[in-house]
């Protein structure tokens, strides 16, 4: 038979083991004696006193509660799906978790029933479209309700994020094809002011090579122009009054190059130049003499190189 001091040594072990508790780093425990808070319990081992004593632990890492889809009717009578997530945390001070648990019933489910009711009051003033495009404001929204609401639950609001606002799907594809019209429209007014763009390049580019070839036929003419202008200028400086004489050098020239002989009339001033005429070696002269003795006429004989 079992003696009594093992019995009894067995139950001092027993109602011992019953009293430990551990509370993790990432929890923080409150410690109640016959329903009344005892004390606040850190990470670590403590012991109570069994089936006087109850330790409620708490977690106060990050936590996430999704607030669950439903149905919200827009300020243009659209019905859509909204659905969002609350990120939070209970304070690690003790105030704060003795809070959490006696101010209010369930904070979780106390955040999600207030999430749901923020969003229908925020996005039934909003038409779906301004929803859509504003997601920013409603969170932002949505959070500062929630911070300013859970102030005395010893929580807080990390942040909130807007999942979806999801339209029926007759409004869903009425919506797709304007936002496909729009797009088309756009792309179209885009090419069409690429095509203009192209073709005023190509106007300009033809109209210079218009200008610069008009230029260039002026400055060709002009070159010219200057150029006849200063022949003249020359023919008028050296030859004024002496078209005749230059009309009868240009014929000597050809002649000479040619062996030819002419006859040039005594006392003429061809006779002074035509030593001075490049080309023309050696000059005979010969008279002819008329029956009175006279002498008329000198014949000149050359060779031109």
């Amino acid at each position: 038979m079992v003696s009594s001091t093992a019995i009894i040594i067995g139950a001092v072990l027993a109602f011992f083991f019953l009293g430990v508790k551990i509370v993790r780093p990432t929890h923080r425990g409150l410690i109640e004696r016959l329903g009344k808070y005892n004390k606040f319990a850190n990470p670590g081992f403590h012991w109570i006193i069994p089936f006087i004593d109850k330790m409620y632990i708490v977690n106060i890492t990050e936590q996430m509660v999704d607030a669950q889809p439903q149905e919200i009717i827009t300020n243009d009578n659209l019905n859509a799906s909204v659905d969002a997530q609350v990120y939070f945390r209970v304070v690690e001070a003790e105030e704060s978790v003795k809070s959490s648990q006696y101010n209010v019933n369930n904070y979780k489910l106390q955040i999600v029933n207030l999430a749901r009711t923020t969003l229908r009051n925020i996005i039934g003033t909003l038409t779906l479209k301004s929803a859509n495009s504003e997601r920013g404001k409603i969170n932002a929204e949505l959070h500062n309700t929630l911070r300013n609401e859970t102030a005395s639950w010893g929580i807080i609001i990390v942040r909130t994020e807007l999942k979806e606002i999801d339209p029926p799907r007759d409004v869903q594809e009425t919506m797709n094809k304007v936002v496909k019209a729009e797009n088309e429209k756009i792309a179209a007014i885009d090419y069409a002011t690429a095509a203009e763009t192209v073709a005023d390049g190509v106007k300009r580019a033809k109209i210079k090579e218009a200008e610069g070839y008009k230029r260039a036929k002026v400055l060709h003419a002009e070159g010219e122009a200057e150029a006849i202008m200063l022949v003249n200028e020359a023919a008028d400086k050296y030859f004024t009054g002496n078209a005749q004489l230059l009309k009868k050098l240009e014929t000597l020239e050809a002649s000479l190059k040619t062996n030819a002989k002419i006859v040039i009339p005594a006392g003429t001033e061809l006779v002074n130049i035509i030593g001075d005429m490049a080309g023309v070696l050696p000059v005979h002269f010969r008279k002819e003499k008329e029956g009175n003795g006279e002498s008329k006429n000198f014949q000149l004989t050359g060779n031109a190189e």
